[in-house]
């Protein structure tokens, strides 16, 4: 077979557009972070190890009411950082909100307010941080481990909201309790036998994949209870923060979609 020059056949460059490989796509990684100095170093340090082009690669954190380091760790940790990657920034906005002393973040009593001040948090970064990127990757600090192929696995899903298996110990149970389907009857961890991808009805936001326009079209963390009339909806009054992310996805039409063998490990704590 003759070889084809298409220098001989195109002198011009009249086709050269036609056969350029598209360009990669851009990514925003966003954390909210508080009282989180002692995780920064790890973040950072796995951010490093990714293998994504770190030209196409910008980063967003929101410190809010913190009482140690983070703020200022943060800052020149991405201020080291920013020379790599396309673009780089640290903001404060504090909400005054504290957990009451000896209480667990996860105690029930406490999560109205808790989530609420997070989804405030997270809309506000993700306000000041989203500019020309493709896809956001909502990423939480003490998540210490992932893939280092971890944006390429998830482009390579072609789905527009992913939610990778946040687990404690690889194979173990389900961490991200917030990433469920049947009202919460079923977690990743219940949806191994389901394959490659399982289909949900509400996310958590420890690892998060969603297509930048689906967030400029006005998918937001609801701060407020939200989601009455769908129904997957598992509190009568509706949900908050990833879990109203969720439900507002739904309502707009998309699906969502969960990995549970794409495992990532959270800090035990």
């Amino acid at each position: 077979m003759m070889d084809t020059n298409w220098a001989t056949m195109d002198p011009d460059g009249l086709l050269e557009g036609a056969i350029s490989p598209a360009p990669l796509p851009r990514v925003l990684i966003l954390t909210p972070v508080k009282d989180a100095a002692r995780f920064l170093p790890n973040y950072f340090s796995m951010l490093k190890s990714l293998s994504y082009p770190h030209s196409l690669i910008s980063i967003g954190l929101l410190e809010s009411d913190s009482q140690d380091e983070t703020f200022a760790t943060a800052s020149e940790a991405t201020s080291q950082l920013a020379s790599s990657l396309r673009r780089a920034r640290v903001w404060k906005h504090d909400f005054g909100y504290r957990i009451p002393v000896d209480t667990p973040r996860w105690e029930f009593t406490i999560q109205p307010q808790r989530r609420s001040v997070l989804a405030r948090s997270r809309n506000q970064l993700l306000f000041r941080a989203l500019d020309d990127e493709d896809w956001v990757l909502w990423l939480d600090v003490d998540v210490i481990e992932y893939p280092s192929d971890l944006i390429e696995r998830l482009l390579a899903t072609h789905r527009e909201i992913v939610q990778p298996h946040c687990v404690r110990e690889y194979g173990g149970a389900t961490f991200d309790l917030n990433a469920w389907r049947d009202r919460g009857r079923l977690r990743l961890q219940d949806l191994r036998s389901e394959g490659t991808f399982a289909e949900l009805h509400a996310v958590g936001g420890t690892a998060l994949w969603i297509k930048a326009d689906i967030h400029r079209d006005g998918l937001i963390f609801p701060s407020f209870p939200y989601g009455k009339r769908n129904p997957y909806l598992r509190q009568a009054r509706g949900e908050l923060e990833t879990e109203g992310l969720g439900m507002m996805a739904l309502d707009m039409g998309y699906k969502l979609w969960g990995m549970p063998h794409l495992e990532v490990l959270h800090h035990p704590d």
